[in-house]
């Protein structure tokens, strides 16, 4: 039997639609868009037509997307561009539990003469402004901090956060990775300077994704190379994935609201199920806080998340985080929220995605009961 798809913030799969859509930019129009001829030129304008259905997707100008390989890269060109690579010095503060393509783009700015401040967040995994206006300094050259957090599920005040910036003189930058097509991401509304995009978070390719970056925001390219992307990111554009990411954003904008009231009840009814099988030990990690709508993160007393997951069979989610999903150890995320060791070793993330159904969320509990229940001696 087909496991039940528990890990949506790991990975979408690519909306049908966003694979159709790609399709025909692998044969019929293969050119490269800086070619001159009419290969180039079918090619050309569709990279140019997905800018602009981008740009309505998340209410920016169309100047303002840049088109990348995914999360990481558009988090490395925003934050390394703020500081030329370490080059310029300065102050960057960032979030206790950034996702590492935030966390270690940060350390090695450090290594590289920059200041960093990491704001810490509370127990419900929630950081607060006044906390991120308190570390400014003079030298605060940038404020880097995610809007979703990928293994609990918070959302973070980041529109306040960037009025507090704007009102102080320091850019802005939000790693909106995991919150696109959970969530309502308007670049226009957030009023951050920069903001990460990963398509294969929002059903569309693994490889692709965009960085928007408001007008007149000061940036210096990563990589070396021709001046592709207003001379931001060298490289020939990849026009199919280009493609899928435009076509999944527009999709994932115009059902977020729908989507989300679905999953949220899906959610929720996990929540109950797994108290009404566990009992009260189990621990919902940020249930007071505002979370995604997709996203349980629970601790399961008495078992480690691995020998769960493992019990389970058929249930196909992660420990946390997949970039650190087969470690024992307690993740960043649940160190900075204080969550004690005993409790984050049986720390289960179950996210939930636009296809998941009724019946996945009744039997995915069965079994994680069951599965529980069978490594407790039960």
């Amino acid at each position: 039997m087909q496991p039940i798809y528990l890990d949506h913030n790991a990975t979408t799969p690519v909306w049908s639609e966003v694979s159709q859509a790609m399709s025909e930019y692998f044969d019929r129009h293969f050119g490269n868009p800086s070619s001159a001829h009419a290969y180039g030129a079918a090619a050309r304008e569709a990279v140019e037509e997905a800018r602009g259905r981008l740009a309505r997707a998340f209410l920016c100008d169309v100047e303002e997307v840049i088109f990348t390989s995914g999360g990481t890269e558009s988090n490395n060109l925003a934050i390394q561009g703020i500081f030329e690579g370490g080059h310029a010095g300065g102050h960057l503060v960032i979030s206790a539990f950034e996702h590492p393509a935030v966390e270690n783009v940060a350390r090695y700015l450090e290594r590289h003469g920059v200041d960093v401040t990491r704001v810490g967040v509370d127990r419900s995994g929630t950081v607060d402004p006044a906390d991120v206006v308190a570390a400014l300094t003079p030298q605060t050259r940038l404020v880097s901090i995610m809007l979703a957090n990928n293994e609990v599920g918070t959302v973070q005040p980041i529109a306040e956060i960037a009025r507090q910036c704007r009102a102080r003189g320091v850019l802005c930058h939000t790693d909106a990775a995991q919150a696109v097509g959970k969530i309502p991401v308007l670049f226009s509304t957030l009023g951050v300077d920069l903001l990460s995009i990963a398509g294969h978070k929002m059903y569309a390719p693994k490889g692709v994704g965009a960085l928007l970056l408001r007008r007149n925001v000061p940036l210096h390219p990563v990589l070396q190379g021709a001046s592709h992307e207003q001379g931001l990111r060298p490289g020939t554009e990849n026009v199919p994935s280009i493609v899928g990411l435009a076509c999944a954003a527009v999709k994932a904008a115009s059902g977020v609201d729908e989507a989300a009231e679905r999953m949220t009840g899906l959610r929720d009814r996990l929540a109950v199920r797994l108290r009404e099988g566990i009992g009260d030990e189990i621990v919902v990690h940020g249930e007071s806080a505002v979370r995604l709508p997709n996203t349980l993160s629970v601790a399961f007393p008495g078992v480690t998340g691995h020998a769960l997951l493992e019990r389970a069979g058929r249930v196909a989610a992660s420990t946390g985080a997949a970039c650190h999903s087969g470690s024992e150890t307690r993740s960043s995320t649940l160190a900075a929220m204080d969550v004690p060791v005993d409790v984050a070793h049986g720390t289960v993330r179950l996210s939930l995605g636009w296809s998941t159904n009724q019946e996945d969320v009744e039997t995915a509990a069965d079994m994680l009961i069951a599965a529980w229940e069978s490594l407790r001696g039960g």
